[in-house]
């Protein structure tokens, strides 16, 4: 199965096993962690993917406006 990584923009699968960072504990409203949940659901990837995904989508919306 090929899978998209979101935080390295590749299709190779290896996300969990090339963590940079480290973890930290992050609190959302109900509504934003039921969409990052129903968002994984439907991309099949992780949560974690989902969130990483959508800050690269509001990054690059951020330089488009600049």
């Amino acid at each position: 199965m090929d899978i998209f990584c979101a935080s390295t923009g590749k299709h190779d699968g290896g996300c969990m096993t090339k963590r940079k960072g480290k973890p930290f504990q992050l609190r959302l409203p109900r509504d934003v962690k039921e969409w990052i949940e129903r968002q994984s659901e439907t991309n099949m990837s992780s949560q974690n993917s989902e969130i990483v995904r959508a800050i690269r989508a509001a990054m690059s919306s951020a330089t488009d406006e600049v």
